[in-house]
Protein backbone atom coordinates (compact mmCIF):
# COMPACT_ATOMS: atom_id res chain seq x y z
CA UNK A 1 0.00 0.00 0.00
CA UNK A 2 2.88 2.33 0.72
CA UNK A 3 4.32 1.62 -2.76
CA UNK A 4 0.95 2.31 -4.36
CA UNK A 5 0.66 5.54 -2.42
CA UNK A 6 4.13 6.62 -3.45
CA UNK A 7 3.53 5.83 -7.14
CA UNK A 8 -0.11 6.88 -7.38
CA UNK A 9 0.55 9.56 -9.98
CA UNK A 10 2.57 7.24 -12.21
CA UNK A 11 -0.06 4.48 -11.93
CA UNK A 12 -2.81 6.97 -12.72
CA UNK A 13 -0.92 8.18 -15.78
CA UNK A 14 -0.38 4.61 -17.04
CA UNK A 15 -4.06 3.77 -16.46
CA UNK A 16 -5.12 6.88 -18.40
CA UNK A 17 -2.86 5.92 -21.30
CA UNK A 18 -4.24 2.35 -21.30
CA UNK A 19 -7.82 3.67 -21.23
CA UNK A 20 -7.03 6.01 -24.13
CA UNK A 21 -5.56 3.11 -26.14
CA UNK A 22 -8.67 1.01 -25.49
CA UNK A 23 -10.91 3.85 -26.68
CA UNK A 24 -8.77 4.34 -29.78
CA UNK A 25 -9.01 0.61 -30.50
CA UNK A 26 -12.81 0.59 -30.25
CA UNK A 27 -13.07 3.83 -32.22
CA UNK A 28 -11.01 2.22 -34.98
CA UNK A 29 -13.31 -0.80 -34.99
CA UNK A 30 -16.38 1.43 -35.28
CA UNK A 31 -14.78 3.47 -38.04
CA UNK A 32 -13.77 0.37 -40.00
CA UNK A 33 -17.30 -1.00 -39.64
CA UNK A 34 -18.77 2.28 -40.89
CA UNK A 35 -16.42 2.40 -43.87
CA UNK A 36 -17.19 -1.23 -44.69
CA UNK A 37 -20.93 -0.52 -44.64
CA UNK A 38 -20.49 2.54 -46.84
CA UNK A 39 -18.34 0.70 -49.36
CA UNK A 40 -20.22 -0.20 -52.57
CA UNK A 41 -20.60 -3.89 -53.33
CA UNK A 42 -21.58 -5.00 -56.83
CA UNK A 43 -21.71 -8.70 -57.73
CA UNK A 44 -21.62 -10.16 -61.26
CA UNK A 45 -22.82 -13.75 -61.55
CA UNK A 46 -24.67 -16.33 -63.64
CA UNK A 47 -28.33 -17.21 -63.26
CA UNK A 48 -30.72 -19.82 -64.67
CA UNK A 49 -27.94 -22.03 -65.97
CA UNK A 50 -24.19 -22.29 -66.14
CA UNK A 51 -23.48 -22.28 -69.90
CA UNK A 52 -23.70 -19.50 -72.45
CA UNK A 53 -27.50 -19.54 -72.09
CA UNK A 54 -27.16 -18.46 -68.47
CA UNK A 55 -28.32 -14.95 -67.64
CA UNK A 56 -25.76 -12.33 -66.68
CA UNK A 57 -26.89 -11.09 -63.27
CA UNK A 58 -25.81 -7.84 -61.65
CA UNK A 59 -26.65 -7.50 -57.95
CA UNK A 60 -26.33 -4.43 -55.75
CA UNK A 61 -25.32 -5.54 -52.26
CA UNK A 62 -24.43 -2.01 -51.15
CA UNK A 63 -26.27 -0.21 -48.36
CA UNK A 64 -27.49 2.41 -50.81
CA UNK A 65 -28.75 2.44 -54.36
CA UNK A 66 -26.33 2.68 -57.28
CA UNK A 67 -26.84 4.25 -60.68
CA UNK A 68 -25.65 1.99 -63.49
CA UNK A 69 -24.04 4.00 -66.27
CA UNK A 70 -22.42 1.34 -68.41
CA UNK A 71 -22.15 -2.43 -68.65
CA UNK A 72 -19.19 -3.26 -70.84
CA UNK A 73 -18.46 -6.64 -72.41
CA UNK A 74 -14.81 -7.16 -73.35
CA UNK A 75 -14.00 -10.15 -75.53
CA UNK A 76 -10.34 -11.23 -75.48
CA UNK A 77 -9.24 -13.36 -78.45
CA UNK A 78 -5.98 -14.30 -80.09
CA UNK A 79 -6.72 -11.69 -82.77
CA UNK A 80 -7.31 -8.83 -80.35
CA UNK A 81 -9.59 -7.26 -77.76
CA UNK A 82 -13.15 -6.20 -78.61
CA UNK A 83 -15.23 -4.13 -76.20
CA UNK A 84 -18.84 -2.96 -76.37
CA UNK A 85 -21.27 -1.22 -74.02
CA UNK A 86 -24.21 -3.63 -73.72
CA UNK A 87 -26.29 -1.65 -71.22
CA UNK A 88 -28.57 -0.75 -74.14
CA UNK A 89 -29.62 -3.22 -76.80
CA UNK A 90 -32.37 -4.23 -79.21
CA UNK A 91 -34.60 -7.21 -78.51
CA UNK A 92 -36.69 -8.99 -81.11
CA UNK A 93 -40.00 -10.62 -80.24
CA UNK A 94 -40.48 -14.22 -81.35
CA UNK A 95 -44.20 -13.76 -82.00
CA UNK A 96 -44.58 -10.61 -84.10
CA UNK A 97 -40.95 -10.03 -85.14
CA UNK A 98 -41.07 -6.54 -83.65
CA UNK A 99 -37.81 -5.08 -82.44
CA UNK A 100 -37.92 -3.34 -79.06
CA UNK A 101 -35.27 -1.08 -77.57
CA UNK A 102 -34.20 -1.87 -74.02
CA UNK A 103 -31.84 -0.21 -71.58
CA UNK A 104 -30.58 -1.15 -68.14
CA UNK A 105 -29.09 2.26 -67.48
CA UNK A 106 -30.56 3.71 -64.31
CA UNK A 107 -30.81 3.24 -60.54
CA UNK A 108 -30.59 -0.16 -58.88
CA UNK A 109 -31.87 -0.33 -55.31
CA UNK A 110 -29.96 -1.89 -52.43
CA UNK A 111 -30.43 -5.66 -52.41
CA UNK A 112 -31.92 -5.64 -55.92
CA UNK A 113 -30.61 -7.26 -59.09
CA UNK A 114 -31.12 -7.24 -62.84
CA UNK A 115 -30.15 -9.46 -65.75
CA UNK A 116 -28.73 -8.02 -68.97
CA UNK A 117 -29.41 -10.80 -71.48
CA UNK A 118 -27.76 -14.18 -71.61
CA UNK A 119 -23.99 -14.49 -71.95
CA UNK A 120 -24.51 -16.03 -75.40
CA UNK A 121 -26.49 -12.98 -76.56
CA UNK A 122 -23.80 -10.68 -75.19
CA UNK A 123 -21.11 -12.55 -77.14
CA UNK A 124 -23.24 -12.42 -80.30
CA UNK A 125 -23.78 -8.70 -79.83
CA UNK A 126 -20.02 -8.08 -79.62
CA UNK A 127 -19.49 -10.40 -82.57
CA UNK A 128 -22.02 -8.59 -84.79
CA UNK A 129 -20.80 -5.14 -83.83
CA UNK A 130 -17.16 -5.88 -84.62
CA UNK A 131 -17.93 -8.38 -87.43
CA UNK A 132 -15.88 -11.14 -85.81
CA UNK A 133 -15.56 -14.44 -87.70
CA UNK A 134 -16.93 -17.60 -86.12
CA UNK A 135 -13.50 -19.21 -86.34
CA UNK A 136 -12.14 -16.56 -83.98
CA UNK A 137 -14.72 -17.42 -81.32
CA UNK A 138 -13.86 -21.11 -81.61
CA UNK A 139 -10.20 -20.47 -80.91
CA UNK A 140 -8.30 -21.12 -77.69
CA UNK A 141 -7.95 -18.90 -74.63
CA UNK A 142 -11.10 -16.88 -75.30
CA UNK A 143 -12.11 -14.75 -72.33
CA UNK A 144 -15.16 -12.59 -71.68
CA UNK A 145 -14.97 -9.75 -69.17
CA UNK A 146 -18.11 -8.11 -67.81
CA UNK A 147 -17.48 -4.63 -66.38
CA UNK A 148 -19.99 -2.48 -64.51
CA UNK A 149 -19.53 1.28 -64.22
CA UNK A 150 -21.81 2.91 -61.66
CA UNK A 151 -22.29 5.97 -59.46
CA UNK A 152 -22.68 5.35 -55.72
CA UNK A 153 -24.42 7.87 -53.49
CA UNK A 154 -23.19 11.44 -53.77
CA UNK A 155 -19.65 10.48 -54.76
CA UNK A 156 -18.24 12.14 -57.87
CA UNK A 157 -15.91 9.38 -59.06
CA UNK A 158 -17.56 6.28 -60.52
CA UNK A 159 -17.15 2.87 -58.92
CA UNK A 160 -16.72 -0.35 -60.83
CA UNK A 161 -16.90 -4.11 -60.74
CA UNK A 162 -15.44 -6.70 -63.07
CA UNK A 163 -15.54 -10.45 -63.50
CA UNK A 164 -13.88 -12.66 -66.09
CA UNK A 165 -15.25 -15.82 -67.70
CA UNK A 166 -13.43 -18.37 -69.82
CA UNK A 167 -15.31 -19.08 -73.05
CA UNK A 168 -15.00 -22.40 -74.89
CA UNK A 169 -17.70 -22.92 -77.51
CA UNK A 170 -16.30 -26.32 -78.57
CA UNK A 171 -17.18 -28.05 -75.29
CA UNK A 172 -20.47 -29.24 -73.84
CA UNK A 173 -23.10 -26.50 -73.43
CA UNK A 174 -22.87 -26.54 -69.63
CA UNK A 175 -19.08 -26.07 -69.76
CA UNK A 176 -18.87 -23.32 -72.35
CA UNK A 177 -18.75 -20.57 -69.75
CA UNK A 178 -16.50 -20.89 -66.68
CA UNK A 179 -15.79 -18.13 -64.17
CA UNK A 180 -12.08 -17.30 -64.21
CA UNK A 181 -12.28 -15.79 -60.72
CA UNK A 182 -14.06 -16.93 -57.58
CA UNK A 183 -15.61 -13.54 -56.85
CA UNK A 184 -16.30 -10.22 -58.50
CA UNK A 185 -13.40 -7.78 -58.42
CA UNK A 186 -14.45 -4.53 -56.72
CA UNK A 187 -12.92 -1.31 -57.99
CA UNK A 188 -13.57 1.13 -55.15
CA UNK A 189 -10.14 2.53 -54.31
CA UNK A 190 -8.91 5.90 -55.55
CA UNK A 191 -6.53 4.43 -58.12
CA UNK A 192 -9.09 1.84 -59.16
CA UNK A 193 -11.75 4.51 -59.66
CA UNK A 194 -9.40 6.38 -61.98
CA UNK A 195 -9.17 3.17 -63.98
CA UNK A 196 -12.98 2.94 -64.08
CA UNK A 197 -13.12 6.56 -65.24
CA UNK A 198 -10.78 5.65 -68.10
CA UNK A 199 -13.18 2.86 -69.07
CA UNK A 200 -16.04 5.37 -69.20
CA UNK A 201 -13.99 7.82 -71.29
CA UNK A 202 -13.07 5.01 -73.69
CA UNK A 203 -16.77 4.19 -74.15
CA UNK A 204 -17.73 7.79 -74.82
CA UNK A 205 -14.85 8.15 -77.30
CA UNK A 206 -15.96 5.02 -79.14
CA UNK A 207 -19.58 6.27 -79.33
CA UNK A 208 -18.44 9.61 -80.70
CA UNK A 209 -16.58 7.99 -83.60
Amino acid sequence: MEWLSDNAQAISAVASVCTLLVWIFYAQLLYNGYIRQRRPRIIINRGKGIGTEALCLISNMSNEAIYIQHVVAVLHTQQGRYSLDVVEYQQQSDEDQDVSYRTHQGPLASGDYLHIQSFGNIVNQVKQHWKIDDEVLHGHNIQLDIRVIAIYGSEDMPVGASRSFSLDLDTEPNRQLTPASVDTVRLNGRRQRKRVLEWAKEIETHKAQ
